[in-house]
Formats: structure tokens, sequence, C-alpha cells
């Protein structure tokens, strides 16, 4: 059922309001949904759940801004993870609040640091390193928990890739001693400077897909074109559906 911020698009309540009339909650899962994330939710009933079970979902992605207009009539803006992360930062140095980073390498992290010092000097910050692996140990997982409640952070920032982070997230959200949870994945090195992002210009013609796989071809062609043609499927038959019908196609 649509709710007053949200809009159902392919199976999902997505985020269409502004960042600053989200809803809060005591604690707030924050994920994003894109055109890669919707095609590996298809065969991914845990990521999918994640995804649906998240207090705010953000139409991370321009193929989910058109498939709004497309199928629905719905007009929405894509919020990419960068853009959740610097409306927090924001928050969080007016408000001398704090935040904590969970993922990437310690080298990345050390190059956040160092930033924020700069940039954010009201904010109180943490970050945490785990191991680089598909799959997390009982023990692993346990440390990483460990490390963000001993912190409690007001936004507790996760980057592990998706599905893992967001998954690791969900499974994790109640045991996690932080107000707000959000998997914004690529952002650690985005902001870090490890990787850096398309230019504005690209981003406002929507075309921030194409300046990444334009930088990263090897890494990016297959989220890209290959999940591109995918997720077009999907529209297709979604799109035929409504025409006839008949939801059983």
């Amino acid at each position: 059922m649509e709710g007053n911020h949200t809009i159902e698009c392919l199976e999902y309540s997505v985020f269409a309001d502004a960042l600053e009339n989200m809803p809060s909650s005591q604690k707030t899962l924050i994920s994003t949904i894109n055109q890669y994330s919707y095609c590996i939710a298809k065969k991914d009933q845990d990521f999918k759940k994640a995804l649906r079970q998240s207090d705010v979902l953000l139409p991370d992605g321009i193929a989910i801004v058109w498939a709004a207009r497309l199928l629905y009539g719905k007009k929405i803006k894509k919020i990419a993870g960068a853009d959740i992360h610097h409306f927090f930062l924001e928050k969080l140095n007016r408000e001398s609040g704090s935040c904590f980073y969970l993922g990437a390498s310690e080298a990345t992290l050390k190059k956040i640091e160092v930033r924020i010092n700069s940039q954010y000097p009201n904010i109180r910050f943490g970050t945490y390193s785990p191991p680089f692996k598909p799959v997390f140990s009982s023990e692993e997982t346990s440390q990483m928990i460990q490390k963000v409640n001993q912190f409690e952070p007001d936004v507790l920032f996760v980057g592990m890739t998706a599905p893992k982070q967001e998954k690791w997230s969900y499974r994790h959200k109640e045991k996690l001693h932080a107000k707000v949870i959000c998997s914004i994945g690529a952002v650690f090195d985005f902001y870090a400077g490890t990787v850096e992002r398309p230019s504005k210009i690209w981003i406002d013609f929507g075309l921030e897909w194409l300046g990444r796989l334009l930088k990263e071809p090897k890494r990016m062609w297959k989220r890209y074109i290959y999940y591109g043609f995918i997720f077009g499927k999907y529209l297709i038959k979604e799109k035929w559906k409504m025409l006839i019908g008949d939801k059983r196609i």
C-alpha cells in the first residue's frame, strides 16, 4: 500500500520524498535499490526480504526512476547512497552527532577519517574494517557488532557491497546499538577518494551509470549492460501484465 512518503514500484515500497521528510523510528534501517539489486533479489530471497523490510528504501538508480514513470506514471527523484551519506553528515555536524563506518579497508577508513576531521569537525566517529570475505564467521560477526555497540553511533554506515551489506544489516538490526543503519556500499570509496564518482553533469543528466562504466568498464559492464537488459525484460513483462490485466504471466 502506498504511504505518505513512498510509492509501490515493482514489488517494493520506494521512498519518493525529500530526505528531510524521511520517516524515523527508534531504529531505522535504510537500504537502496537499483536495477542490479532488483535483478539479484529476484533470485535471492534473503536479499529481497532485506530490501522489502527496510524502513526506508531509496531509489538509487535511474532505471528505478524510469520504471516508476513508465509503469505507474509516478515522478520520483533518484537518491544515491552518496546523497544520503552527505545528508547525514551535514545533519550530524549541525547536531554534534556521531557515526560509525563498518566496512572497507583500513587504508580507506583512514582517508575517510582525515576528510571528516577536515569537513565535519563536530562529528564524533568511529571505524572498523571487517575481514574481506563472502561470509563472516559467528566470531567475526560478534566482533563487528561489539565494535559498533561499544561506540553506539547515531548513524551506522555499512559498506560491504550488495547484497552482503543489506542482508547483514537486516539480520543483525535488532542487535546493533545505532539509531540509523544505512547500507551505502561504494560511497566509502567515493568519499575516501579511492574511487572517483562521476562529475555532477553526468549525475544531473541521469548518466552516472555511464560515467562509472566508462571509468571501470571491466568491473561495471555486467552490472550496467548485462543487468540493464535483464531489468528491461522485467519492465516489459510487468508492462504487458498491466496492459492485459493478467497477473499470472
